[in-house]
C-alpha cells in the first residue's frame, strides 16, 4: 500500500461489497476515506438488510477472483483456510447446458466459491482496519454539495434517528474532495443530479422478472466418500424453454449454498416445495443433495424484476470531484466481478494523476470509460433477457440466441471450444474468443438436433 496520498478527504455512499473495493482502492490515494452506510454495520457484519440479495449464491467470476487477490494480497488462501475451494472451472461443475452436460475437463480458469456474507465480512474488516478509513454506519446521505466552480464539494447526511430519544438527529455536512456513489440499486443519485439542473438520459432497463430463494444446509467433508467430485452443480436460465434453474455452490464451513431461481415463477420456501422445484430441474444434482440434507439454515426469497443501466456516461456535464460506480445491475453472476473492474479503473485513472495531484478532469473521463467497460457485460447479459420476451426480439438477440445455441451443441461435444466459452463467460477473455475462424466453423456447420 502507498504511503504517499495526494489527496485530502475522499467519501464513499455505501458500505456494502462495491463501497468496500472502492473505499480499498481510494485509501492508496487519499488520507482519509469516509465510508457511509445507511445500515447498522460494524466489522463483523457480512450481509446486511441493504443488500437483500446477499443471501443468494453469487459468483466470483475468475477476472474478479484476481482483482480482489491484487487489493486483498492473501484473501484466497484465508478463504480456502475457511472452507472455500478453489478449483478448475471445467473440472469442478456439473454444468447443465440447455443441451446436455458440458465436458469435464480442465480448462486452467481456476475460481473459488463461498457466501457473500463471509466475503463481504472479510472484506469490511481489511477495509475498516486500514487507518485512512473510516466508517459512518447508521447514516443517510441526503445530497451533494458543491462549490462555486460547480464542482461536487461533499455530501449532506443525516443519522437514521434512534427511536429511544425524543430529538432528531441533526443533518450534517461531509467535506470532501471525491465522492463516490456505490450505494447500487436503491441510489437517488439521478435525483440529485436531475435537482441540480442536470439532465441524466432514462436508464436502460431490461424486463426479466427472475425469483430467487436459496438456502445454505450441511455439506459433507471434502474427503468423505458422501461429497460428490465436483463443487458446483448447475443449471442455467435459457429463454425461452428453460424458465426453471438453480446453483449448488460448496462455500465455508462445510456447507452447500442452493439457490433455485424460476423466470416469472417463485420457487416455494417450505421445505417439501422447495425440494419438488428441484426435481423439476433437468440437472439432478441439486434435488439429490437438497434431498440428503440433515441441517439447514432459513430461507430466503429475492425477486430482481429487471436489469438496469444507468447511463452516467452519457451527461453532458457531469459534474467535476463525482464517480458513480455500481451502475449496471446484472443478473447473471456478473456482479461481483464487474464491481472489481469499476475500481480497478477507478485506481488506474488516480494512478495517473498520481504526479500532477489535479483531480480535475478525472470524473468525467471515469464515467465514460466505465461506459464502454460495461457495454460487453450488459450485452451479454440482456441479450438474454430480451428473448423471453414472446414477440418483438431485437435483431441482435436473435443473433446471439441463435449463434449460442449452435455454440452449445458444439461446446458439449466439444472440450477446446468450451475452454474457450469458459474464459469468456469469466471474463478473462473477450467474446471475440467465441469468433475466432476455427470456433465460427464449427458453429455454423454444427447438426442440430431437433427436440
Amino acid at each position: 500500500m502507498r504511503t504517499d496520498r495526494p489527496w485530502g478527504k475522499a467519501v464513499v455512499i455505501g458500505g456494502s461489497y462495491a463501497g468496500l473495493v472502492t473505499a480499498r482502492v481510494l485509501a492508496d490515494f487519499f488520507t482519509e476515506v469516509v465510508v457511509v452506510e445507511r445500515d447498522a454495520v460494524d466489522e463483523d457484519t457480512g450481509v446486511h438488510p441493504g443488500a437483500p440479495q446477499g443471501y443468494h449464491a453469487h459468483a466470483m467470476l475468475a477476472k474478479g477472483g484476481q482483482i480482489l487477490e491484487r487489493l486483498f494480497p492473501g484473501l484466497r488462501a484465508e478463504l480456502r483456510e475457511a472452507g472455500a475451494p478453489v478449483f478448475d472451472y471445467g473440472e469442478g461443475i456439473d454444468f447443465m447446458l440447455p443441451v446436455g452436460l458440458a465436458p469435464r475437463h480442465r480448462t486452467g480458469v481456476r475460481i473459488q466459491t463461498f457466501t457473500r456474507d463471509e466475503l463481504e465480512r472479510r472484506l469490511r474488516r481489511k477495509v475498516l482496519a486500514l487507518p485512512q478509513v473510516t466508517l459512518m454506519p447508521s447514516t443517510r446521505c441526503t445530497g451533494l454539495t458543491r462549490d462555486a466552480c460547480g464542482r461536487v464539494s461533499g455530501v449532506t447526511c443525516r443519522p437514521h434517528d434512534d427511536t429511544e430519544s425524543p430529538q432528531p438527529s441533526a443533518p450534517f455536512e461531509l467535506a470532501a474532495d471525491l465522492v463516490v456513489d456505490a450505494s447500487g440499486r436503491s441510489s437517488p443519485l439521478t435525483d440529485w443530479l436531475g435537482a441540480a439542473g442536470i439532465s441524466v438520459p432514462p436508464k436502460r432497463t431490461v424486463k426479466a422478472k427472475v425469483t430467487y430463494t436459496s438456502m445454505n444446509f450441511d455439506r459433507p467433508d471434502e474427503g468423505h466418500p458422501g461429497h460428490p467430485d465436483y463443487y458446483i452443480a448447475y443449471q442455467m436460465l435459457f429463454a425461452p424453454g428453460v424458465p426453471r434453474a438453480g446453483v449448488l455452490l460448496a462455500v465455508e464451513r462445510n456447507r452447500w449454498t442452493c439457490s433455485l431461481f424460476g423466470f416469472q415463477d417463485q420457487p416455494p420456501t417450505d421445505d417439501e416445495g422447495y425440494l419438488a422445484f428441484a426435481e423439476t430441474l433437468d440437472n439432478p444434482r441439486l434435488a439429490e443433495h437438497i434431498g440428503r440434507r440433515t441441517a439447514q439454515e432459513p430461507t430466503h426469497r429475492y425477486t430482481n424484476p429487471d436489469n438496469q443501466w444507468r447511463l452516467y456516461h452519457a451527461v453532458k456535464d457531469w459534474p467535476d470531484r463525482l464517480v458513480a460506480v455500481c451502475v449496471f445491475n446484472p443478473v447473471y453472476g456478473q456482479g461481483l466481478t464487474v464491481a472489481a473492474m469499476e475500481a480497478e479503473l477507478l485506481q488506474r485513472m488516480l494512478t495517473g494523476r498520481r504526479a500532477s495531484k489535479d483531480l480535475d478532469g478525472v470524473a468525467g473521463a471515469f464515467q465514460k470509460k466505465l461506459g464502454r467497460l460495461l457495454l460487453g457485460p450488459w450485452t451479454l447479459s440482456t441479450n438474454s433477457d430480451l428473448m423471453w420476451a414472446p414477440k418483438g426480439q431485437p435483431l441482435p438477440a436473435r443473433f446471439a440466441h441463435w449463434y449460442n445455441t449452435r455454440l452449445f451443441h458444439v461446446a458439449v461435444k466439444d472440450p477446446a471450444v468450451w475452454a474457450r466459452f469458459v474464459r469468456v463467460v469469466n471474463m478473462v477473455a473477450s467474446p471475440a474468443l467465441l469468433f475466432h475462424p476455427a470456433v465460427a466453423l464449427k458453429v455454423l456447420t454444427a447438426t442440430i438436433r431437433r427436440t
